[in-house]
């Protein structure tokens, strides 16, 4: 009987010690798949070779709400950066867990938040404007504008009527390199973040139901009244008093 209880204990503790070490494996392994937040991003913008392809200001001001923002699918972000023309490709996906760049396309501003350039954001109903800030991607719908993507704006006074005035991701044919040849712009929405038709459907499957959007624009008003960034330093760490989780 004493050599039976002996080989008990022995296979309980063995056993014991194989769960609690696979555990540590399974731990580590979630560990080296997800983004470790950062105080300074710069190896991580460079890491996704972004330095031709949006600012190093963009990227920062979207991890940094990235880091703060509850999101569902926490893997996929996607930035765009109206500091640049339309001309140029303005919009990234970034998946954060395999360090890709998923797209790089065009993207269409509100007709009244400029010309070539977006400098004029706005919250109100009727204005036109394209709204900054972050939002969380919804579900999917068919409307006037083909498949499209429905956005909650995540700021309050900034761009949380972007679900009452109809702020969506859809395709546009005046989202085209045809359409900058020959006026030297791109076409403007009614304030959404209009794409071209051949990348739309792909783009809003990726990124539909969870994922975090980023308008970015070296906007100072913005930058002063937002709660997710860092609007006196953007260069320093966040100290840790002010780091505050908001669920949405």
């Amino acid at each position: 009987m004493r050599i039976l209880w002996i080989v008990i204990i022995t296979f309980l503790f063995t056993s014991f010690n194989n769960n609690s070490l696979n555990q540590k494996r399974n731990l580590a392994d979630i560990t080296e798949t997800t983004v470790t937040p950062k105080s300074n991003y710069l190896d991580l913008y460079n890491s996704f070779g972004l330095a031709e392809k949006i600012q190093f200001k963009a990227f920062e001001q979207a991890m940094q709400g990235w880091e703060k923002i509850n999101a569902k699918n926490k893997n996929i972000i996607t930035i765009i950066d109206f500091s640049l023309p339309s001309t140029q490709k303005r919009m990234v996906v970034l998946d954060l867990v395999k360090k890709q760049v998923l797209f790089h396309t065009l993207v269409s501003h509100g007709r009244n938040s400029g010309e070539k350039y977006a400098t004029s954001f706005s919250n109100q109903h009727g204005s036109y404007q394209s709204s900054l800030g972050f939002y969380l991607t919804e579900n999917t719908y068919i409307g006037g504008n083909g498949y499209s993507l429905r956005l909650k704006g995540l700021e309050k006074g900034i761009n949380d009527q972007a679900k009452a005035r109809a702020v969506v991701i859809h395709g546009a044919d005046y989202c085209s390199e045809a359409v900058i040849k020959s006026t030297g712009r791109l076409g403007r929405s009614y304030g959404c973040p209009a794409l071209p038709r051949e990348v739309n459907e792909q783009v809003i499957n990726t990124i539909k139901e969870g994922t975090l959007l980023f308008i970015f624009a070296d906007n100072q008003e913005y930058m002063a009244n937002s709660v997710y960034i860092n609007s006196q330093n953007q260069y320093l760490a966040e100290s840790p008093k002010s780091k505050k989780t908001h669920k949405v």
